[in-house]
Formats: C-alpha cells, sequence, structure tokens
C-alpha cells in the first residue's frame, strides 16, 4: 500500500466511503442527536406579532396615560389606542395597536388609580419584540447537516414542525476477536483477558442511535472469524477490534479478503493506532481497528464515529478541536502524530498517568486527546496545543 497515510488523507479515504442513509421523519421531540437530512423553513413567523418584552404598560404617545384595559398573553386587548392611554400588559402579551413602547411596572407611579405618570419618557420601541424580529415565514431556520440538540427541538417546533426529516441511523455491527478474550469478565483465567472493546464501542455510538450488533468475542480460527462475519452481512456499517495487524495470529485481514472485502487502506502514520484498515464490501464500510483497548478507542474517535455521522447526515462529522495551554511540560515526538490521553480541568491540560496501549484507567481518566505533530520538540508547561475534547464524541 506504500507509503503510510496521514489522518488527513485517511479521514479523507474514508469519509468519501460513508453511505448515505435514507431519510425519515421523525417526531420533532424524539429527533435529539440526529441530523437534518432537508434544510428546515420556517412555517410561521415567529413573534407572529409584536409583544412586550417587560410586565408593565403598552404606551401610545408622551406624557401621562389614561388606563383603558389589559393585554395579557393568550388574551389581547380588543382595541386600538389613542394619544394619552395605554394598557397594562404582561410579559409576552400582544402590543396594541398604535402603542408604541412599554413602560415597566418598577418606572411606573399611578397618580390616580386609571392614570400613569413616569419621571422618564421610554424611547419609542422600548421593550418591544418586534413582529418577526427571531424569524419570519419561508426562513431556513436550520440548514441541512445541523445536529438536533434541545435547542433546535424548541426552535423546529417553535418555526411549525412537529416532524422533522433525518436520515436513517445505521445498523453496526461490532465484532470482538482473539483467543484471549474472554466473554465473561468474571471467569476469566490468568491467560485471558475480559472483552471489553465491543462494548466500548457499542457505547460511543450510542450517543448517535444507532443499532449495534455485537459479535464474539471470536477465537483466532479462519473457520470461526468467516461464521461471525456472515452473521454481520445486514450491517451498513463493521468495525472489528483486534486481529488487524501482521502477527501469524492476525486474521482479520486474510478474513475478510476471503469474504469479499476490497482493501482501501491499511496503517496510519499515528500514534495509537497505526494498524487501522479500512475496506468496503459493496455498500458495507469495514473496519480493522487495533485490539489494543486505548488504540481501539482512539481509532473509534477519530475514524468510525466521524463516519457515522457522515452517514447520517452531518455537515461537520470530524471531531473539533481546541486549544488549551499544557499544565506539564511534553516530551519531544517520535516519526508518528501522538495522541496523548490527557486530563483538562479548567485551567492547564495535564497527562494522564500512563500513555500505554494498553491503560484503561488512564483512558478512563482522561477527557481529551493532545495532538502532537510528528517530530515536535518538547514543549514547556503553558505552551498552547491543540486538543481533543471526548465528551459528545468531540462536536460539542
Amino acid at each position: 500500500m506504500g507509503a503510510m497515510l496521514t489522518l488527513e488523507e485517511a479521514q479523507a479515504r474514508m469519509l468519501a466511503l460513508a453511505p448515505q442513509m435514507p431519510i425519515e421523519q421523525v417526531a420533532a421531540a424524539e429527533a435529539v442527536g440526529r441530523y437534518l437530512a432537508e434544510d428546515l423553513v420556517a412555517l410561521r413567523t415567529q413573534p407572529p406579532a409584536d409583544l412586550s418584552a417587560m410586565d408593565g404598560y403598552a404606551l401610545c404617545g408622551v406624557g401621562s396615560w389614561r388606563i383603558v384595559g389589559e393585554s395579557r398573553a393568550g388574551a389581547p386587548f380588543d382595541g386600538n389606542l389613542m394619544w394619552g392611554q395605554c394598557v397594562r400588559i404582561s410579559t409576552g402579551a400582544h402590543m396594541p395597536k398604535w402603542a408604541d413602547r412599554v413602560l415597566i411596572q418598577e418606572d411606573a407611579e399611578l397618580v390616580l388609580p386609571d392614570l400613569v405618570h413616569t419621571q422618564e419618557n421610554p424611547a419609542r420601541g422600548r421593550h418591544v419584540r418586534k413582529r418577526g424580529f427571531d424569524f419570519c415565514e419561508g426562513d431556513v431556520v436550520l440548514p441541512a447537516g445541523t445536529r438536533i440538540g434541545p435547542a433546535q427541538i424548541a426552535l423546529a417546533i417553535s418555526a411549525g414542525h412537529s416532524q422533522l426529516p433525518v436520515r436513517k441511523a445505521p445498523t453496526v455491527a461490532v465484532l470482538d476477536s482473539g483467543d484471549e478474550l474472554s466473554a465473561d469478565p468474571r471467569a476469566c483465567g490468568d491467560h485471558q483477558i475480559p472483552a471489553s472493546n465491543g462494548a466500548m464501542i457499542a457505547a460511543m455510538l450510542g450517543g448517535l442511535g444507532c443499532v449495534v450488533q455485537r459479535i464474539g468475542p471470536v477465537p483466532d480460527d479462519r473457520d470461526a472469524l468467516a461464521a461471525a462475519l456472515a452473521k454481520a452481512e445486514a450491517a451498513d456499517i463493521l468495525v472489528t477490534t483486534g486481529g488487524a495487524s501482521v502477527g501469524d495470529h492476525d486474521l482479520i485481514r486474510p478474513a475478510l479478503d476471503a469474504w469479499g472485502a476490497q482493501l482501501d487502506f491499511w496503517k496510519v502514520a499515528m500514534k495509537p493506532g497505526k494498524p487501522i484498515m479500512v475496506a468496503r464490501r459493496g455498500s458495507q464500510v469495514i473496519f480493522g481497528l487495533p485490539g489494543n483497548p486505548v488504540s481501539s478507542f482512539v481509532t473509534a474517535f477519530l475514524f468510525v464515529l466521524p463516519l457515522v455521522r457522515a452517514a447520517m447526515g452531518s455537515g461537520i462529522p470530524l471531531p473539533r478541536k481546541a486549544t488549551l495551554a499544557a499544565g506539564c511540560d511534553l516530551p519531544p515526538v517520535g516519526t508518528r502524530r501522538e495522541f496523548l490521553r490527557a486530563v483538562w480541568e479548567g485551567e492547564g491540560v495535564k497527562l494522564a498517568d500512563s500513555q500505554d496501549s494498553s491503560a484503561l484507567a488512564a483512558l478512563a481518566a482522561a477527557n481529551c486527546l493532545i495532538d502532537r505533530p510528528a517530530g515536535a520538540d518538547g514543549i514547556e508547561a503553558g505552551t498552547s496545543v491543540p486538543v481533543y475534547l471526548l465528551e459528545n464524541g468531540g462536536i460539542a
């Protein structure tokens, strides 16, 4: 396959393989975590009329004002105001016709039971929310590719939508392989380790609404792997962990070849995660992730989650970077780009206790990855560094 790909080259090739999932209509209130498949156009204007932004009095003209009624939210004043008249008004209530400003309750003086005065007249338009200041009918309120969160749900409903067009979440099969893996962590011999990668990756995919099919753990045996792969026939995406390297017992690549998969790339110039493999079988995208749990986590974060988001229609599928100050000195970097597990607690970002690719305690303590370029010199604490925040798959 020639020279190893850079991360950006590998991600670009991976995203080019993303299947386009079909569009479905989902209740707006249940669409959290999904991505809009089409521009969302407002079906109504918000606010639908001029509204008061405060409790007080809606005024016509300047000076003192005689109270002629009340406008409440949901019960507008039925009539027009004349110069020198006002109505008692509550926040969110319709402004009567010819009312052009609101005198807030705190600044109002009742000189008679029905006469309001103030020491300083509010300016025209004061405390008035003009019709359509938020959005108007026909406006694009959310573009295609937007990730739907609580605020987007509220906006969509306010714009008149009870259903939203989103792309269906893909089905993902996750296959653990390795003779050393035990399905039961309570019955794990000294020669075994509990199979944790599949559960970890399934949890990473959980926030995207994917249907995850767990397969394995599967021993390092060609026939067993062939039978396991057959169970993943219907999945949109297949993720394997373990067996992706070049040892005598690393059988994932030959098993995928025999299954009819076509390799797109193998090996990326990164640490951890160098032996990641991406292939395709028909429309199905296949990831071969390393077996070490930290390597599996980092490659799932940088490759699997972005592909799933792209398949679901995300406009920004790759995780976003932040820039933070290093909270400790960082060592020089070797020939591969490094993703260091680190902890950010609001000040500097500090390295986790271990950078070993099998160290789960350090991974569990980390909440970010420091991105260090290949060949970089060591840096001192306080230097700005690019960082991926791990929460929410890096797409806060």
